[in-house]
């Protein structure tokens, strides 16, 4: 995304494996931050589909995100 010159995240789809939801993990969290607002929806999906949804503020509370800065 990125490299490609984007330059914000609208959602997030996370792809496991398992029955239970994936989820980011702490460092992948922060940098998504670093691209989205708190508000945005992340997705936690299995083979069959979506089975949770949360918000990246949900996930990473407090975070340190481009309004920090001023951005």
């Amino acid at each position: 995304m990125v490299a490609a010159g984007g330059t914000r995240i609208r959602a997030i789809l996370v792809l496991g494996e398992g029955d239970g939801p994936v989820t980011p993990c702490g460092a992948c969290r922060q940098r998504i931050r670093e691209f989205a607002e708190s508000a945005t929806p992340v997705h936690a999906a299995g083979l069959g589909g979506i089975l949770a949804s949360f918000t990246l503020e949900a996930l990473l509370p407090a975070s340190f995100g481009p309004e920090t800065l001023g951005g």
